[in-house]
């Protein structure tokens, strides 16, 4: 097992590669955790885990109960849509402040507080009176869902220095897995819910799952450390930049309402997203203890490298998964049943690779193999049309679940060693940020690319897209010496 350092507090620098070998001494956790197990063990990755699949099953288990939610509040699928943006939006903006909160009060507490959230937006969702109270349910699944991942990465650290022992790949891919597993049974479930117990389940199955987050926290997280509760240490000093979090959550907002209508561009938008940028990084630049530390983005050119790729990957990624997927009903004529079962190869392939990712020695390799699948792939969808043979849809479903599997982890695990180490939580949700980014981008691509319907030409163009991309993420990652190969903060497996 690699030994590793912690990370300092002021990053990486530009071109470094990655430090090898070092844990930093351990430190008072405050009360143990009751019933605590074995570093690392089931215990401590059960709600983590069961947390973290909240947002993925969320984001795609409303696809199946929109036409019958649509129905019964007489309303039609420009405005259905915004059940999926409301959350999109929110997710994005939240999972920094999450992992900033995180960071500051302790990441247990933020965790705990995200469970409550989600049960509220489950009961809201499943007694809303009329749409627009549905859409509210949204924004606060959005808020609270996104709590579990940084809140889950700083959990990670915590005990890694806890126990002098660098959080081993394989837990890191778990995180990965988990998500894209349930990202891709949402769709199911959904569909399995709406037409079993009606659409309000898709909303109330959320009660029960946070429920069992929040008792396995509960039993099993360890207690916040002392510095990072109200008035001791650094936490108590440190002010969570309350101005800060506004700035960037309307700044965020305006940019991506932008991106969801590419296809009818909002242009007012575009003036206040860069007057409040610039107010942003103003207000950054003055404050002691900013919510996006731009000084140690500046001096952390290997952590903002990887968010880049991990952004650009995604657009790619959630092009395919959305244009493939139209594509395959409009052009193809597969029927909504056959195109998820065309698509079953992507997720199957995206969850093998997400732990072939997460057993890698290295960073630089899993993220060149997954830059090389994605030009890859969009070759072959170059080549698709209308006619083209089953054999042929499925292996380009399967070049494209190699890197969202490979990009996942191999992305992840840059992130928890080139962060800073009292930061990690914020690393982590500007890290979902851009993931959130890109897919709101792909979404308004394909808008414009396909129109009204999905064609040949819309999907070739999607193609030629992820082909230049997935070069551009190619060049990248090969020039990246941050991504030396074989060492990682993380361990390798065991």
């Amino acid at each position: 097992m690699n030994e590793v350092p912690a990370p300092a507090e002021s990053g990486v620098a530009p071109g470094a590669a990655l430090p090898s070998a070092r844990v930093a001494p351990p430190r008072e956790t405050g009360a143990p955790p009751s019933g605590s197990g074995p570093a690392f063990g089931a215990r401590l990755l059960a709600p983590l885990l069961l947390g973290s699949l909240l947002n993925p099953i969320n984001s795609t288990m409303i696809a199946t109960a929109l036409v019958a939610i649509g129905r019964d509040f007489h309303v039609g699928a420009a405005d259905t849509a915004w059940l999926i943006s409301a959350m999109y939006l929110a997710s994005a903006v939240g999972q920094p402040w999450m992992g900033r909160l995180a960071d500051r009060v302790g990441p247990r507490r933020v965790f705990l507080a995200g469970a409550v959230t989600v049960c509220a937006g489950g009961v809201i969702g499943a007694c809303a009176p009329g749409f627009a109270l549905l859409v509210v349910s949204r924004v606060v699944l959005g808020i609270g869902t996104a709590a579990a991942y940084p809140a889950a990465m700083a959990v990670l650290r915590a005990e890694s220095a806890r126990t002098g022992r660098p959080t081993p790949r394989r837990v890191l891919g778990r995180l990965s897995l988990a998500a894209m597993s349930s990202a891709a049974v949402g769709p199911t479930l959904g569909g399995l819910l709406a037409a079993t117990a009606g659409w309000r389940a898709v909303f109330a199955v959320n009660v029960p799952l946070a429920l069992l987050a929040l008792l396995g926290a509960l039993l099993w997280l360890p207690a916040d450390r002392k510095e990072a509760r109200p008035g001791g240490g650094r936490a108590g000093s440190s002010s969570l930049d309350p101005l800060g979090m506004l700035l960037f959550a309307a700044a965020l907002t305006c940019a991506m309402v932008f991106l969801l209508r590419l296809r009818d561009p909002q242009w007012p938008l575009l003036a206040p997203a860069v007057l409040l940028s610039g107010v942003l990084v103003w207000w950054q630049l003055r404050h002691p203890a900013p919510f996006i530390d731009l000084r140690m983005l500046a001096r952390n050119g290997a952590l903002v490298r990887t968010y880049l790729r991990h952004g650009l990957a995604y657009l790619v990624m959630y092009s395919v998964l959305y244009g493939f997927s139209q594509w395959l009903e409009q052009a193809h004529g597969a029927s909504s049943f056959q195109a998820g079962l065309i698509m079953l190869p992507l997720s199957l392939a995206a969850a093998v690779f997400a732990l072939v990712g997460a057993r890698t020695r290295g960073i630089r390799g899993p993220l060149v193999f997954a830059a090389l699948s994605l030009a890859l792939g969009g070759g072959v969808l170059l080549l698709l049309h209308g006619a083209s043979p089953l054999i042929v849809l499925l292996g380009a479903g399967v070049l494209f679940g190699i890197p969202q599997g490979l990009s996942s982890t191999g992305n992840q695990a840059a992130v928890y060693a080139q962060a800073p180490a009292d930061g990690v939580g914020a690393a982590a949700g500007l890290q979902r940020t851009a993931q959130y980014i890109g897919a709101i981008t792909a979404s308004g691509l394909i808008g414009v690319l396909y129109g009204q319907r999905a064609t040949d030409s819309g999907l070739h163009e999607i193609a030629l897209i992820g082909v230049v991309l997935g070069l551009l993420l190619l060049a990248l990652t090969l020039a990246d010496r941050g991504l030396r190969s074989g060492t990682s903060r993380t361990g390798t497996g065991g």
